[in-house]
């Protein structure tokens, strides 16, 4: 059961409070996801309004099936997605089929001096591919079927795309482009 069914309940009957309430409740967490995957923060907040209207709209159809928070990500992911693509931005998502065992992570050159804020900013230089795959796999926690779905790429992309947006991380701090 969604702990937040009562307000939920009220906000589907058209609520003004309790739909405020859900807003604030979930806005913050939807933000950084827009902005994770639009890498600008007037896209990011544009979207955030877009998604909460939509979503107030379409509250009829929440059928508790899984968390709210659970359906108002998918939402926002799927809304961001919808508008990279509609900007018919490049997503860099070439279909190749890599071996896994071309992809070492432990090849990685990790250095413990990363700081959460450096893998943050190198982010935002990523290409787009990259940073949204890197994004739905590493922050939201998607696996890589589940980003092959949302993204209609196949499986063995999404990986090959991920060990690319690592590498490309590790790149960028190693060679000094952030600086604190």
């Amino acid at each position: 059961m969604d702990i937040h069914k009562p307000v939920i309940e009220k906000a589907k009957k058209g609520n003004q409070k309790a739909q405020k309430q859900l807003y604030d409740l979930y806005a913050k967490a939807m933000y950084n996801i827009c902005y994770r995957m639009m890498n600008n923060w007037e896209d990011a907040e544009d979207l955030l309004q877009e998604i909460f209207c939509d979503v107030f709209t379409r509250l009829d159809q929440f059928r508790y099936e899984s968390t709210f928070g659970g359906w108002l990500k998918r939402i926002t992911i799927n809304k961001c997605i919808n508008e990279i693509k509609r900007r018919k931005v490049a997503l860099e998502l070439k279909e190749e089929i890599v071996p896994d065992a071309l992809i070492d992570e432990e090849d990685e050159q990790y250095n413990p001096g990363f700081t959460i804020e450096h893998v943050k900013h190198a982010m935002g230089l990523l290409p787009d591919g990259y940073r949204i795959i890197f994004s739905l796999y590493l922050i939201e926690g998607y696996d890589h079927q589940e980003i092959a779905e949302i993204l209609n790429i196949t499986v063995s992309t999404s990986k090959s795309q991920l060990a690319r947006a690592k590498k490309k991380v590790i790149e960028i701090i190693n060679t000094g482009i952030i600086n604190n």
